[in-house]
């Protein structure tokens, strides 16, 4: 009888330590594998917010360095002189391998002249509930935004859902060089433009018309005494056509580079330096989002690895226990084998059948309850990391606001609520949605792992077996 019948036979003989092994083993493969689910399904996650983060490098004019050189200037003098983008070498910038897309940004300010711009009043000015003129400083503020970009389509205000078309289109790159115009929802309500219309401005001592292509609208509809006007009041126009209001064509404010590859922009602002006036301009990045995303997941990614390593430690502690006390109560039947010639080799392979026997229908097991419950498992785990992501963005949008600091990186935000909200809610709904699936890869990680503790735990249990004779193996 060779040991791999006698094997077959004791597994079916020993229907209650069968059932009880297939009961402990198919746990602790449940658990590894849903170990391995939830670390497949963070950097899955990882991979979602890479593609949807949004990381962005904005090229633009040394602020520092600015300040500094005023600061030189004679006392009383407090003209900052910033320079201006050159858009020959902003196109030459955004050939480079790491990035996906590019828009220039080019503002100024104007005044409405065919039409009236919303009126925004703030301070304590108006009436009173007694009839009298209230207390206090007012001001009224009606100048147009005027905001030149590439494509509506690639800048932060549309993509993160602050800003939406609501009638005919947003402005893109065929519109370079030509007059069209995106207005704002209230502000085309209370004017009645609608697409198609021309309006007129007055900007730099120019009085140009535009034709209006699309009318958008703003979700935030307050106003903050630090914005220049009302929300409704921006109007978004081709970056080079404002440039030429300003009198400075080929020019820009600034360049917003896109990302393929959040991790990649410390590589692109090193590679492009060499290709700026490093006192003139800077190269900064805004991959908060991506980061306050990427710490969350990792932390999941690293407890799933915990989870798959003290289960895997825990099995074989079991698994040892458990086959310790199959060779005591099988130490007659292991002498006399010996006794009879049988070598200790065999009688150890034995034991790894019945286990491998075991793991089988062990793995048959964990691969199906596995499936769902991993799967569910690692979903939860990703939308409660995400979740508390946006609640600390939100909070720490909204302490920034009520404390009005001067921090220039939160000033976007300031001026456009909302943002950061929406963009890391967009973000999360990219991330949690999962569509996981059982890999093969994964089934084979799990039977190897199972096949791992088993073998460890055969040798650990059978140290007896191994050293004693025969003979004392049936006296001790």
């Amino acid at each position: 009888m060779n040991f791999i019948k006698r094997a077959w036979l004791n597994v079916i003989r020993k229907r209650g330590r069968t059932l009880l092994l297939i009961l402990i083993t198919s746990a602790i493969l449940l658990f590894v594998l849903s170990g391995l689910m939830i670390q497949s399904a963070a950097e899955k996650a990882v991979q979602n917010a890479k593609e949807s983060a949004g990381t962005t490098v904005t090229l633009s004019a040394n602020r520092e360095n600015a300040f500094r050189q005023m600061r030189k200037q004679k006392q009383g003098r407090t003209e900052l002189n910033l320079a201006s983008v050159n858009l020959k070498k902003a196109k030459k910038i955004a050939s480079s391998k790491y990035v996906k897309s590019y828009n220039v940004l080019s503002s100024t300010t104007a005044t409405a002249k065919s039409f009236k711009a919303i009126k925004t009043t703030t301070g304590s000015s108006g009436s009173s509930p007694q009839g009298g003129p209230m207390n206090g400083n007012s001001s009224s503020k009606t100048s147009l935004s005027l905001s030149g970009v590439t494509a509506t389509s690639v800048t932060s205000a549309f993509t993160d859902g602050d800003n939406k078309i609501v009638s005919g289109r947003g402005i893109t790159t065929s519109d370079q060089g030509t007059n069209h115009v995106v207005i704002e929802k209230e502000l085309a309500k209370e004017n009645n433009i609608s697409v198609g219309d021309q309006i007129k401005i007055k900007s730099n001592s120019k009085t140009v018309t535009l034709k209006v292509v699309g009318i958008y609208r703003a979700s935030s509809s307050s106003t903050s005494q630090m914005q220049q006007s009302d929300p409704s009041n921006t109007l978004y126009l081709a970056s080079n056509y404002v440039s030429e209001l300003k009198g400075s064509s080929n020019q820009a404010d600034s360049v917003v580079y896109t990302m393929k590859n959040p991790a990649k922009a410390a590589a692109f602002i090193k590679q492009e330096k060499t290709l700026i006036n490093t006192s003139k301009f800077s190269l900064t990045t805004n991959d908060t989002l991506y980061q306050t995303m990427l710490t969350p997941l990792n932390n999941i990614k690293s407890f799933a690895q915990k989870i798959v390593w003290l289960v895997g430690l825990a099995g074989t502690i079991i698994l040892t226990l458990i086959v310790i006390l199959m060779v005591r109560e099988r130490r007659y039947e292991s002498g006399i084998l010996l006794a009879l010639g049988e070598r200790k080799g065999k009688i150890v392979l034995q034991l790894l059948v019945e286990l491998l026997m075991v793991l089988v229908v062990s793995s048959v097991i964990a691969v199906g309850g596995g499936k769902y419950a991993g799967n569910l498992l690692s979903k939860q785990l990703v939308q409660q990391a995400t979740t508390q992501t946006v609640s600390s963005n939100t909070k720490r949008l909204n302490n920034s606001q009520l404390g009005g600091g001067n921090n220039s990186g939160m000033s976007q935000g300031m001026n456009n609520p909302g943002q950061f909200g929406g963009a890391t809610s967009q973000n999360q709904q990219q991330t949690t949605n999962l569509k996981l699936s059982l890999s093969i890869k994964t089934i084979v990680e799990v039977i190897g792992f199972g096949l791992l503790i088993i073998t460890i735990s055969i040798l650990l249990g059978t140290i007896n077996l191994l050293r004693l004779p025969p003979k004392k193996i049936l006296t001790h």
